[in-house]
C-alpha cells in the first residue's frame, strides 16, 4: 500500500475536534502519517495532545491568531477562507520541504474551501461529515444541483413541509437542522456554506465522504447518499470503548477545557443504572430559567445526578453545591470525560441537547437519551432517536417561553429510569444498537472495511 500522509483539518471546537482527531489516531495506527491541523489560536488552547507514532500536529493562521478580534461568525468564515487557504498551501509546501509530502487532505464542516485548495494543487481530498447521515441526506436533498434541490441556486425561498426522503419518516420544520430555516439567525451564512459543501462534492469526478456513523444505524440514510461516494467509518470514539484493541486509548485528547477529578469516585458510590447524566455540550448557552427547570426536575425526581455546567468564573465552580442547594443529591462539575461517564455502570440515562457526537456516544455506551434539542442538527437527531431507533425520548418545549418545563422533564425521567414497558423497550433498543456498533467496527465489520477501502482508493 502507498505510504500516505494525511493532513486532517478541524475547527477548534470540541465537537469538531473529537471525531476528527479520533480519525487521525485511527489512520496513524493503520500505518499512515497524519498531521492534525487547526487554527493558531485554537491550537494554543488544546490540552492533552495524544502521543502516537505517526501522529503530528500543526496550525495555520485564520487571521485572528491572538483571538482578540470580535466579529460576526459569517464574516469570520469569509476571513477563514481567504487567509486560511493561503496558509494551508504554505503548510503543505513546508511539509513537502521537510520530506513529508502530503497525499490527501481531509476536512470537516465549515472548511468547504479545502476541496478547492486540493484541486488547485492536484491532491485528493475527503470530506469528513461529523453529523448524522440523515442530516447529510437532508442537505443533499436541498442543495443538490443534480436533484434540482430547492436551495441549489438560491436561498430566497421558503421551504415547504413535510420533506420526504426515501424510506425515512416525514420531516417537519421542527425536524430539520434549524439553520436551514429562513428565520434562523445562522441561515444567512450556513446555507451558502452547506451549498458549497454539497456542490463541491457533485463537481468532483471522484468524491469521497467519510461519515461518523455506522451502517446498521443509518442504512437507509446512507443508501440515499450512494452517488456522492459516502462511506461510514464510525463510531469515531476512543478504541478502548469499542474493540478494546488499544486499551490506552480512553479519551479523545486535545481537550479545550480542564476536567474535574472528583466525579469518578462519586459515581463509584452509586448503584448500577441509578444516575442521571446531564450535559449540554461545549458551545450551547443554557438560559437560567431552563437551568432552574432542569435542576428542579432532578431534585424532585430524587434521582442522583451528575450535571456538567461550564462556568467562566472560578468561584462558581467552587460554590456549585452552595448555589444550587444540592444537599448531596447530585454533583455539578465544570467539565468531564464524557466517554468515561457514559460507560460508567452507574449511569441510567443521559439528558442532552442531542448533538451528533453525544447521540452516537450514548448509543455506543448503551445509555438511553432524553433530548432537549436547541439548534442545528440536534432537531434531526432526536427525531431519529425517538421515532426510528427507539433509543430515547424528546422533551417537548413549551411554546410560550421556549423552554422545557420541569414536569415534562420529570415525565421523561420516569419513562427512562422507571420499569415501565416503554422504558424497557428503549433499553432493549439501545443495547441492540450498542452491539451492532461493536460489530461494525471490529475487523471485518463494515466501518473497518470501509476505512481500508478508502485507503486503497487513494
Amino acid at each position: 500500500m502507498k505510504q500516505h500522509h494525511f493532513v486532517i483539518i478541524s475547527l477548534p471546537a470540541q465537537s469538531h475536534i473529537n471525531p476528527t482527531l479520533q480519525l487521525a489516531k485511527n489512520l496513524s495506527r493503520a500505518g499512515t502519517r497524519c498531521t492534525f491541523v487547526t487554527t493558531v489560536n485554537g491550537f494554543r488552547k488544546l490540552n492533552n495532545l495524544p502521543s502516537i507514532d505517526g501522529l503530528f500536529y500543526a496550525s495555520i493562521s485564520d487571521g485572528n491568531d491572538d483571538g482578540a478580534a470580535k466579529m460576526d461568525f459569517g464574516d469570520y468564515l469569509k476571513q477563514l477562507k481567504r487567509v486560511g487557504s493561503e496558509n494551508l498551501k504554505k503548510l503543505i509546501d513546508e511539509l513537502a520541504g521537510d520530506g513529508h509530502p502530503v497525499t490527501c487532505l481531509v476536512y470537516t464542516f465549515l472548511w468547504a474551501w479545502v476541496a478547492e485548495v486540493a484541486r488547485e494543487i492536484n491532491l485528493p481530498s475527503a470530506f469528513l461529515a461529523i453529523q448524522s447521515a440523515t442530516a447529510f441526506a437532508i442537505y443533499h436533498h436541498l442543495f443538490s444541483i443534480n436533484n434540482n434541490g430547492v436551495y441549489s441556486s438560491t436561498s430566497e425561498i421558503e421551504l415547504s413541509f413535510p420533506i420526504k426522503l426515501p424510506e425515512l419518516p416525514l420531516f417537519s420544520r421542527d425536524d430539520i437542522p434549524s439553520f436551514l430555516l429562513q428565520n434562523d439567525p445562522y441561515s444567512s451564512f450556513m446555507i451558502p456554506v452547506m451549498r458549497e459543501h454539497i456542490q463541491n462534492l457533485e463537481h468532483d469526478p471522484n468524491p469521497r465522504v467519510l461519515i461518523n456513523t455506522f451502517d446498521k444505524l443509518e442504512e437507509k440514510s446512507l443508501k440515499i447518499l450512494d452517488k456522492i461516494g459516502i462511506c461510514s467509518i464510525g463510531p469515531l470514539i476512543p478504541s478502548a470503548f469499542l474493540n478494546g484493541n488499544e486499551l490506552e486509548d480512553k479519551s479523545f485528547g486535545c481537550d479545550l477545557f480542564e476536567k474535574s477529578e472528583t466525579y469518578c469516585q462519586w459515581l463509584d458510590s452509586k448503584p448500577e443504572g441509578s444516575v442521571v447524566y446531564v450535559a449540554f455540550g461545549s458551545v450551547a448557552m443554557v438560559k437560567e430559567e431552563q437551568k432552574e427547570e432542569v435542576l428542579q426536575s432532578l431534585m424532585e425526581s430524587e434521582m442522583p445526578f451528575l450535571w456538567v455546567i461550564r462556568s467562566s468564573k472560578e468561584d462558581d465552580k467552587k460554590k456549585n453545591d452552595e448555589i444550587y442547594g444540592l444537599n448531596g443529591k447530585g454533583m455539578i462539575v465544570p467539565w468531564c470525560s464524557q466517554m468515561e461517564v457514559l460507560f460508567h455502570k452507574s449511569i441510567g440515562c443521559f439528558v442532552s441537547h442531542c448533538g451528533w457526537n453525544s447521540t452516537l456516544e450514548s448509543t455506543v455506551a448503551g445509555v438511553p437519551l432524553i433530548g432537549v434539542p436547541q439548534l442545528s442538527d440536534q432537531m434531526t437527531n432526536i427525531k431519529m432517536v425517538e421515532e426510528v431507533w427507539g433509543t430515547g425520548v424528546r422533551a417537548r418545549v413549551e411554546e410560550e417561553g421556549g423552554i422545557v418545563k420541569r414536569e415534562e422533564l420529570k415525565r421523561c425521567l420516569e419513562v427512562l429510569m422507571g420499569d415501565g414497558e416503554k422504558g424497557n423497550e428503549i433499553r432493549r433498543n439501545v443495547k441492540k444498537y450498542r452491539d451492532l456498533a461493536m460489530e461494525d467496527v471490529k475487523v471485518g465489520g463494515s466501518s473497518h472495511n470501509n476505512l481500508n477501502e478508502f485507503l486503497e482508493s487513494l
